[in-house]
């Protein structure tokens, strides 16, 4: 495996890029969505909220590449964005017909589980605006080349929304490969959005044809089989209960598949309820592998966003510099405190990151 070669901070504008879906959360708080009468109001998405993340927590200088209708829903996500602190000056807005038949607002009804009783999704995501984008739209060598940007992150979710989003996404990477940009890639798997169009199969094809341009993949318990397609000699049936060290060994043959990788991360989760699991992580880097510091029965508030905040800093720490060690801890730590609040972005700060990546505790600090 190749070193990840990062291209200088003060060569760039944009120290981190996304390119993905951006929904309006909608979160009944700790009722029932069936029940409630009143919503808390969030934006989120897999590949933004890794973006954000680097903003807010990290301090870093990020952009984001999206669609949005131009109405007062998508005014209203706007401001959301705005106040992460991403900016906005890439984004692509579309016209409203008045009736959303199109170029529609993503949004994502959200109950946080409790004990027994687990989380639940229900996502309006048909015809939104983001799912229109196109080859094309985007002058990818204004940003890749004029501007500069150190780090390109999308995933399987923007790449899920429709053909022509499964086309932009390799034509930008195309386009930050060429520019010395490091590429990765969240696989993400989400049943619901491949659904209507031929399932785990048609997943399959359209990762198999991104995986060739991405440096650094990232997937949790389940992607790398039921987005990747990847199917290992003699792994047990139930990717969920995996050992480590079969992790492992997965880990090592998709990197032989794809000799591209840079760098392969997996968040380990076992779930015991919805409000405590066992939390940790693994990196394959340069043929070694890192575990990262991990929690048994982790206290959870919210899991929404846990693994894009895991994905946040495990960036963080290949942009600054750090060792493959300290990369995945503050990827861990990041992911583990991102749980701990409502919402999908993460609230915390640099120095809880830090503090906990460096076995930290919970104790009072005065």
């Amino acid at each position: 495996m190749d070193d990840i070669k990062i291209k200088k901070a003060k060569d760039c504008k944009w120290d981190g890029l996304a390119l993905g879906e951006i929904m309006l959360r909608l979160d009944p708080g700790e009722g029932r969505l069936k029940t409630t009468r009143s919503l808390k109001v969030w934006e989120g998405g897999g590949e933004y909220n890794v973006i954000r993340g680097l903003r807010r927590c990290f301090g870093q200088r990020t952009a984001v590449v999206t669609g949005i209708p131009d109405n007062e829903i998508g005014l209203l996500l706007e401001d959301c964005i705005l106040q992460g602190g991403v900016d906005t000056s890439h984004i692509k807005w579309f016209p409203y017909d008045g009736m959303g038949r199109e170029h529609r607002q993503g949004l994502n009804f959200v109950e946080r589980g409790f004990g027994v009783r687990g989380a639940k999704g229900v996502s309006d995501r048909a015809h939104t605006a983001v799912s229109a984008l196109k080859p094309g739209d985007i002058d990818w060598k204004k940003i890749f080349e004029e501007e500069g940007v150190r780090w390109f992150h999308t995933g399987g979710i923007f790449a899920a929304l429709s053909e022509t989003t499964a086309a932009l996404t390799i034509e930008a990477m195309k386009a930050a490969k060429a520019a010395g940009t490091i590429v990765s890639y969240d696989l993400n798997y989400r049943p619901s959005l491949w659904q209507s169009q031929g399932g785990q199969k048609a997943a399959h094809k359209v990762n198999q044809a991104i995986a060739p341009y991405v440096d650094v993949m990232i997937g949790n318990e389940e992607d790398f089989t039921a987005a990747l397609g990847f199917q290992v000699e003699g792994m047990d049936e139930n990717i969920q209960n995996l050992s480590t060290e079969k992790y492992r060994m997965m880990m090592e043959q998709v990197v032989k598949a794809y000799p591209n990788f840079k760098a392969v991360a997996t968040t380990l989760r076992d779930v015991h309820t919805a409000t405590l699991n066992d939390w940790s992580a693994l990196l394959y880097y340069k043929d070694n592998f890192y575990q990262s510091v991990g929690w048994k029965k982790l206290e959870i508030m919210d899991r929404v966003g846990g693994g894009d905040s895991f994905a946040s800093g495990l960036v963080y720490g290949f942009l600054d510099g750090k060792t493959p060690q300290e990369c995945i801890n503050f990827g861990a730590a990041h992911g583990a405190l991102a749980m701990t609040t409502p919402g999908d972005t993460s609230m915390a700060s640099l120095a809880e990151v830090e503090k906990l990546a460096s076995g930290g505790s919970a104790r009072v600090d005065r």
